[in-house]
């Protein structure tokens, strides 16, 4: 099936390296980023899964839980958790789904026949506390995901959520920000009583909320 942002993301049940979880329920009320793998072993898939280790305190700051999916199965994945702690220096400290039978790689449309017809792409799902799909992305298996990049995407996804606001080209934490289309002048007068610049009537740009800017 074809998730579209917006969408309530399927639910499943699954095993991982932290014992079963049912997806849904796993996530509560927190954010969430499922990414795959396209299989075990494979040195870009080892360095990423290093990387978000490295990054789990800025996911956990945000609110974030994470969790990866490989289509080996779980004792695999132990095994090789000890080669991503010896070559990057960090050993793998979210849960990785073991999807053997690509229950969950069929549900959320990771094999894709024109690339493999048995291994998930690298695909990456921030879903929201809401469980609605907030942002995909797939990259070819040579190329390896910036996880700066996702970690950028999703504060800007919670200042949308808190704030309404929107963030411009290449901004990041602490850059200034667009008031979003939908709040009214009058509107914005109140959430935002430091006032803006309006370089046109649609584009309203503010200080990034809880600055000291």
């Amino acid at each position: 099936m074809t998730i579209r942002i917006g969408d309530v993301v399927p639910d499943f049940e699954a095993q991982t390296t932290e014992g079963p979880i049912h997806f849904h329920e796993w996530l509560g009320t927190s954010w969430g980023v499922l990414f795959s793998h396209p299989r075990n072993f494979t040195p870009v898939c080892t360095t990423e899964l290093g990387q978000v280790a490295r990054l789990k305190p800025e996911f956990d700051r945000r609110n974030v839980k994470v969790i990866g999916l490989s289509v080996d199965p779980l004792d695999a994945h132990a095994k090789w958790a000890d080669d991503i702690a010896e070559t990057q220096g960090y050993a793998p400290n979210f849960p990785l789904i073991a999807d053997p039978e690509r229950k969950v790689s069929d549900l959320y449309d990771m094999i894709h026949p024109n690339a493999s017809d048995t291994f998930t792409v690298r695909s990456v799902f921030v879903v929201g506390p809401d469980k609605k799909l907030k942002l995909s992305l797939t990259y070819p298996a040579s190329t390896g995901r910036n996880f700066d990049e996702i970690l950028r995407v999703i504060d800007s996804l919670q200042l949308t959520a808190q704030h309404q606001v929107a963030t411009p080209a290449n901004w990041t934490q602490g850059g200034d920000v667009i008031i979003v289309p939908s709040v009214s002048d009058e509107a914005a007068k109140e959430k935002f009583p430091g006032g803006w610049t309006t370089l046109k009537p649609y584009l309203r740009v503010v200080p990034q909320p809880g600055t000291n800017k």
